[in-house]
């Protein structure tokens, strides 16, 4: 597999590639967003026993009714979704902006008339400040922060700085790639893409470290009778069937989860899949692409 491919002077397929991603993404960005979920933008949760298995006809009535209501409308549509610890219990969630007692009696009232078998004698309302999603966003980004520095610091140690800046791109493509899953299938951004960035940034960084211990074998067996160029594709090619085998064996744990999860599991495992079917591709057509190109720019400047 990829046996005539060159990863350096073939690198107009890798940018081609990397292009059409960042196209993709910057226009999801703009025009789809991103589905903020409570837990970062605050708002209103409400569970309810409606009688009977939660179904995605009654979630999809319970959006319109929020929707249309005169006291509340479009904005307060955040989401809705069975309870993972009863299938009977439906929470909801009104992101944007908190509902006061008025809006609450009005959303209730609502439900009463669409659901007349619930149980609203157990009806639970709780509000989430905006304060405790801007601490939540500061932890996402400073936790994600520490975690690229460190692993900067550390490879540059281990290799030498080039490669710990061409890590740092890799990482950077991984997360931006999970980012346009996000925006792209609205997926809710809450508490667990902190778990799911720190995820990726962690396996990444380890299918990108064995192509560069190889590089660094490499360099030391073959000296100058190879250009850095061939020795990193040599490299390359010499990792592709681990890193490949090792990739498909988490896919194949991962998609199980997804197929047979909830969908609070599904949601989060979405993202880790194409989280790491990114990190394949930046391992095996991005790193070793980057560390020479890095080489060469920094040989440039020091000239």
């Amino acid at each position: 597999m990829l046996k005539n491919f060159h990863f350096i002077r073939d690198k107009r397929f890798t940018l081609i590639i990397i292009a059409v991603a960042l196209v993709v993404g910057f226009s999801s960005f703009i025009i789809r967003g991103f589905n903020i979920d409570i837990d970062f933008s605050g708002g209103t949760e409400l569970q309810l026993n409606i009688g009977h298995e939660v179904a995605d006809e009654d979630t999809n009535k319970i959006n319109d009714i929020i929707a249309e209501h005169e006291k509340l409308g479009p904005k307060y549509v955040s989401s809705t979704k069975a309870s993972t610890a009863d299938k009977n219990v439906v929470i909801i969630r009104t992101g944007t902006a908190d509902l006061n007692l008025e809006q609450q009696a009005a959303l209730t009232a609502a439900l009463e008339e669409a659901f007349p078998d619930a149980n609203f004698s157990d009806i639970k309302y709780s509000s989430i400040s905006p304060v405790i999603g801007d601490i939540l966003r500061r932890t996402a980004v400073l936790s994600v922060t520490i975690a690229v520095i460190l692993m900067l610091a550390y490879i540059s140690i281990r290799f030498e700085l080039n490669s710990g800046l061409a890590a740092i791109v890799c990482l950077t493509h991984d997360l931006f790639i999970m980012l346009t899953i996000y925006s792209l299938f609205q997926i809710p951004i809450n508490s667990n893409i902190i778990a799911a960035f720190l995820t990726i940034l962690g396996y990444s960084i380890n299918a990108t470290i064995v192509v560069f211990d190889r590089i660094r074998e490499n360099k030391k067996k073959y000296g100058e009778s190879k250009s850095f160029e061939d020795t990193v594709d040599v490299s390359v090619h010499q990792t592709f069937a681990r890193s490949f085998n090792t990739t498909l064996t988490t896919l194949f744990t991962i998609g199980m989860i997804y197929i047979f999860g909830v969908e609070s599991i599904r949601n989060f495992a979405l993202p880790l899949i194409i989280g790491i079917v990114a990190g394949l591709f930046s391992s095996v057509f991005l790193s070793g692409l980057m560390w020479v190109q890095i080489a060469k720019v920094i040989k440039i400047k020091e000239k």
